[in-house]
Formats: structure tokens, sequence, C-alpha cells
């Protein structure tokens, strides 16, 4: 039996950059499954859009949102498109031990210390899941590292990045790193990248971990349409 396509489907980007971090995290999923077919497809600002995609695969194909947290696209926007191409949506990526995994990696390629107060950085989203999300992505993080770890927003969201290094230096007298909770660059990691911390990591890239979890929450929904 033929395995059903995998179409992952990021927000895309105006910064090239975010595509070629969505595909190369896209050939390490390839890397661990050659047998498996593997597109990619974008939100906007970048193609091909998620429903060319569907268009050109047929039924049955599995979309996998490379989206960290609960919104208005994987509710709205994925289902809609899935649902007119006979596909499957999975959950969002996040939250997960393995993100927490992938984000610790970051900080420590940044030189932050174990321990050390981070700053969660989110783009946000008006969806009270996202927040719920991001919120248990934080915890899931401060297990991984042992240290204090609080969720902000570089838009939506009552938390700003800003706001939350100063809570945090202010709590701890230490230096603050912030994590962006961001798969790819673009404007939102650009943004981030502009906080007062000492220390502010890439986003999460191409890391193994991620490969993985695209690759799970895929075989999850296959097992599920069978």
């Amino acid at each position: 039996m033929t395995a059903r396509p995998l179409v992952a489907v990021a927000h895309g980007s105006r910064d090239p950059a975010g595509q070629h971090a969505v595909e190369a995290l896209l050939d390490v999923v390839r890397g661990r499954r050659p047998d498996l077919a593997v597109d990619a497809a974008y939100v906007q600002n970048a193609p091909p859009p998620l429903a060319d995609v569907l268009a050109a695969r047929g039924t049955g194909a599995v979309v996998v949102p490379l989206l960290l947290y609960h919104g208005f696209h994987v509710a709205v926007d994925f289902a809609l498109a899935a649902a007119a191409a006979e596909a499957v949506v999975t959950p969002p990526l996040g939250p997960h031990p393995g993100l927490a995994d992938a984000l610790d990696a970051r900080l420590t390629q940044a030189g932050v210390p174990p321990r050390a107060p981070v700053v969660l950085a989110a783009a946000g989203s008006s969806d009270p899941a996202a927040g719920e999300d991001v919120t248990e992505q934080a915890r899931l993080l401060a297990d991984r590292r042992g240290g204090p770890v609080t969720a902000a927003y570089a838009s939506a969201g009552t938390a700003r990045v800003d706001d939350a290094v100063a809570d945090l230096l202010r709590r701890y007298a230490r230096p603050v790193a912030v994590a962006p909770y961001l798969l790819a660059p673009g404007s939102f990691a650009a943004r981030i990248r502009q906080a007062a911390a000492t220390w502010v990591a890439d986003p999460i890239g191409a890391h193994p971990a991620v490969a993985d979890l695209v690759l799970e929450r895929y075989l999850a929904a296959t097992r599920i349409a069978r």
C-alpha cells in the first residue's frame, strides 16, 4: 500500500530565509522517511498555497501544520482546504517535550547557561487556546532547563517580550535569555531579536527533534484515518 503523502504547511514569510528553513526541516524528514512524498505549502507570503498542493496530490494526504500552537489557521483555513481535498489535518506541533529539547539546544548554542531565566517569545494569537499552548510549552522548557521560563508575545498577547525580560530581571537579578518560539526567520524573529536581553537564541529551525515530531503527527493521523 502506498503511503499517504505528507503536506507540511507553514505560515510563510517575505524573507526567503523562512522558506529555506522550512525546506531544511523537511529535508531532515525526507531523510528519515525516503519512501514518503513530502511537500511544503504556505499560508501566505510564499508559494505554493495549501489548496494547490492538495489538488496536485489528490485525495488522502495528511496535512501537518508547521505551527507551534493552535489558532485560526489550524481551526479554519487548514480544515476547509483539507475537507475539500479529503485530506486529514493533524494538530499543530506544540506543545511537546521535543520542542523543549530543540529550544534548549538553541539556547545552549547561544551560550545561555543552564537555569538562567528565559522568556519564551511567541508571535502570538488572539485565540485563547494559543495562549494555553504557549504557557504549557514554557512549562515544558522550564522542566527541561531547570530554571524559570515565562511566556511572552511579539504581537498579540497580554505579555510583551521586553516587559517579560524586565520582569525576570527584577525578580531574579540575573541575566535573562530570550528563546524565540518560532520555527523560521522572518518579521517576528527580527522583532524578537531586538529584545533587551543578554542572549537571544535563534529560531528552532531544522532540529532533529522537530523532524521526529512532524513524523509523529503524521503517523498518528494515518493510524486514525485507517
